[in-house]
């Protein structure tokens, strides 16, 4: 993907990319399209022009096997025209799958229930009313996978140790901050929320973990970046232990169904204290 110059985009202008971009996966997918919605704080609020993503979901009527190949294409198309659409994040499953609590696609849990109470249609039917609510079993589970699949790696390991690229990158900088935070809030609440809610969630603790560095993601996030420097001080003495606090938080509440994911948060842990 190309990289742009990071501009503020305020949610009206968001949204606006939202709508051209469904129409433009309608042309894509034709009548197999039953409708799109902007997510996320597209809808329920909280969109911040400095880092947001525009959250993008797409409902279809079946699947078929070249969907991830047309999905991907298109998606990426749309990332490369500028700044903004590089922003732009899609979920994507059929219907069917939807009205049993599944995604075929792209379309995790925490995302499908952001979908159920807060989808805000762009074109097409509103299904909402057919989408089962994921439960709070799911929700963990599910966050808990993406977790391991996405910030569990080698090569995001390596940076969570030498952090100084991270704090040069304000939207990757608060989505490594403050997704473990989302993640805890809706484990805790089975509300998907906002990151400004999860942020005053995790903040409300007795004993909170990693002040200055959630306060100055939250900063970050609302255009106001401390220097690189700095967020690399902050980065270096406090994102292990944030991440050894969502793994402990989320251990506990995991059933003996869910062994794998116990042994994987496990060793992501080891690893986390391994520099």
């Amino acid at each position: 993907m190309s990289t742009f110059p990071q501009e503020a985009l305020d949610a009206g202008s968001a949204t606006r990319i939202a709508e051209r971009c469904a129409r433009l996966f309608r042309q894509a997918l034709g009548s197999r399209l039953v409708a799109a919605y902007a997510l996320g704080s597209l809808a329920h609020g909280g969109f911040a022009p400095a880092v947001s993503d525009i959250d993008l979901g797409l409902v279809l009527t079946d699947r078929h096997h070249d969907d991830d190949r047309t999905i991907h294409r298109a998606t990426r198309d749309l990332q490369e025209k500028d700044s903004s659409h590089q922003r732009l994040s899609v979920f994507w499953s059929s219907l069917p799958a939807l009205r049993t609590n599944r995604d075929d696609g792209r379309f995790p849990a925490v995302d499908r229930l952001d979908l159920k109470t807060s989808g805000k249609l762009l074109l097409g039917e509103d299904v909402r009313q057919d989408v089962k609510q994921p439960g709070a079993d799911t929700l963990l589970t599910d966050s808990v996978r993406f977790a391991l699949e996405v910030l569990a790696t080698g090569p995001v390991l390596a940076e969570f140790h030498n952090p100084a690229r991270l704090a040069n990158d304000i939207r990757r900088f608060t989505k490594a901050v403050l997704l473990p935070l989302r993640f805890l809030y809706t484990a805790a609440t089975a509300d998907p929320g906002s990151t400004d809610d999860a942020i005053r969630h995790h903040l409300a603790h007795p004993s909170p973990v990693a002040v200055e560095l959630v306060r100055a993601a939250t900063d970050a996030r609302h255009g106001q970046p401390a220097s690189a420097e700095h967020l690399t001080e902050l980065l270096h003495a406090e994102l292990v232990p944030l991440y050894l606090h969502y793994i402990d938080s989320c251990l506990p509440r995991l059933t003996p169904a869910d062994s794998d994911l116990s042994q994987s948060l496990t060793h992501w842990r080891a690893r986390l204290l391994d520099r």
